[in-house]
């Protein structure tokens, strides 16, 4: 999603700059971040035998794949340099990149995930180092578009998200959408897949009478419930609505596209349209009951692709975004994978940027569509044949980003957003809390955050 040249096809410029958010102020007094003496940068990452520690979140199949691959390639080209790495799942790198960042010996890049809850709160501690010297040096700040840099920068006291600093880059670009298996659809007498929320419902009712579960979802590790609720409320409120709602410009998580978002899904688990008991069923276990066609949908992000290309399934699965009224065309939530980003005290920073721009180059681009991804910036002569999952993602990718149609994800929104929607979408699902009530539970922490 960076900026194109004849070699390459930018995808997603547009749908960045739809994100250029104002960035909130946290409440209370924040410590300064820690200073930092960057010292000299260069491509040079020296001859002495150095151990690069890096924590990743490319957990899954095709990700994974490719980042070792890279991984291998890097050590390869830099034989004095071993990387070590530790892979967590998105949940896990939630809960111990923080301790670990904070440590006497912490890592020397990471994946930081934007927004305040995380980058902004290690920008806060003095936990990362801002790298627009090596994005002049790697010429980042000419492959990247500026509104995609945006998403990775900070002010230097991590009050403001899309300050000055930059802090990362990303290697990957994100879109949550529907799969769609139409084999299934077919057995119910469905000939396409739906465009609105409501030919979804319509949809689900006729797939729960022709005898097959609806729709897989599984919600063990909490995240998934931001990927669901965000993708009915962009398909119900539109884009601008819901980016200046994370954005904090205006609007409110009690608002009637909000409440309505809430009691679609509350409305779907009622009918027995989703997986019951999805609370207690992992994310990978809904996936892999869709990719054997025991559901007719499953609402996730592109980034399992290539699991569901291995899927048996595979040759019926199709993947799209919905429609709101009056729109010209989807609106759907993503952007941009997680932040690659270089502690603060590294002790090897020009390896650490010299690692950080062979995994997301052009050339690591090619690695990563040939294992299944969708990279930030896919290769002309790499683009994925039409009629397959891969074309399908990137055709959707390419049109909805280029007609500024991405939202943000709802997490960014404060400091503690990520706690506060995963918990309460939980309650929402397992019937403990009203469309209305999840809706205020979303406002109370919304509005003490805005208002500071």
């Amino acid at each position: 999603m960076k900026h194109s040249s004849k070699a390459t096809l930018l995808l997603g410029v547009a749908a960045v700059v739809a994100l250029g958010l104002t960035g909130c102020t946290p409440g209370g007094s924040a410590a300064p971040a820690a200073s930092q003496s960057l010292g000299p940068v260069s491509k040079d990452v020296g001859s002495g035998k150095t151990t690069l520690t890096v924590w990743d979140q490319n957990t899954d199949t095709g990700i994974n794949d490719a980042q070792q691959e890279l991984n291998d390639e890097f050590e390869k080209a830099h034989p004095n340099i071993t990387i070590k790495r530790v892979s967590r799942s998105f949940a896990d790198l939630k809960t111990t990149l923080k301790l670990a960042l904070s440590g006497n010996t912490p890592p020397d890049v990471v994946q930081a995930n934007q927004g305040y809850p995380d980058m902004g709160a290690f920008v806060k501690a003095g936990f990362l180092r801002p790298v627009d010297d090596y994005a002049k040096l790697y010429g980042w700040d000419d492959h990247y578009p500026s509104s995609l840099l945006k998403l990775n920068s900070f002010s230097s006291d991590g009050k403001t998200w899309q300050g000055d600093d930059l802090y990362g880059v990303s290697q990957t670009g994100e879109l949550v959408g529907l799969y769609y298996n139409e084999a299934v659809l077919r057995k119910a007498g469905i000939d396409s897949p739906p465009k609105t929320v409501a030919e979804l419902t319509e949809d689900m009712q006729k797939v729960k009478a022709a005898g097959t579960l609806p729709l897989s979802y599984g919600d063990v590790e909490k995240s998934p419930g931001i990927h669901l609720y965000g993708l009915v409320l962009s398909a119900l409120a539109g884009h601008d609505a819901v980016n200046d709602l994370v954005a904090g410009k205006s609007g409110s998580w009690t608002g009637d596209d909000e409440v309505q978002a809430a009691k679609t899904i509350a409305g779907w688990v009622d009918d027995g349209y989703v997986t019951e008991g999805a609370n207690g069923v992992s994310r990978d276990d809904a996936v892999a009951a869709f990719g054997k066609g025991q559901s007719a949908f499953l609402i996730t992000g592109t980034w399992y692709q290539a699991t569901l290309e291995a899927a048996s399934s595979a040759k019926d699965i199709g993947f799209t975004a919905l429609t709101p009224d009056g729109a010209s065309g989807p609106v759907t939530m993503g952007g941009e994978g997680l932040a690659w980003a270089i502690t603060s005290k590294t002790k090897n920073a020009n390896a650490a940027a010299a690692y950080i721009d062979f995994v997301s180059n052009k050339d690591a681009a090619k690695v990563l569509v040939d294992k299944g991804n969708l990279p930030t910036v896919v290769p002309e002569g790499d683009r994925p044949e039409s009629g397959t999952i891969a074309g399908d993602i990137t055709s959707n990718y390419e049109s909805i980003s280029s007609s500024n149609s991405i939202t943000p994800y709802l997490d960014y929104a404060t400091p503690t957003f990520y706690d506060t929607i995963t918990a309460a979408m939980q309650d929402l699902v397992a019937g403990k809390a009203s469309p209305e009530q999840y809706t205020k539970t979303l406002q109370d922490d919304y509005a003490g955050f805005v208002k500071q």
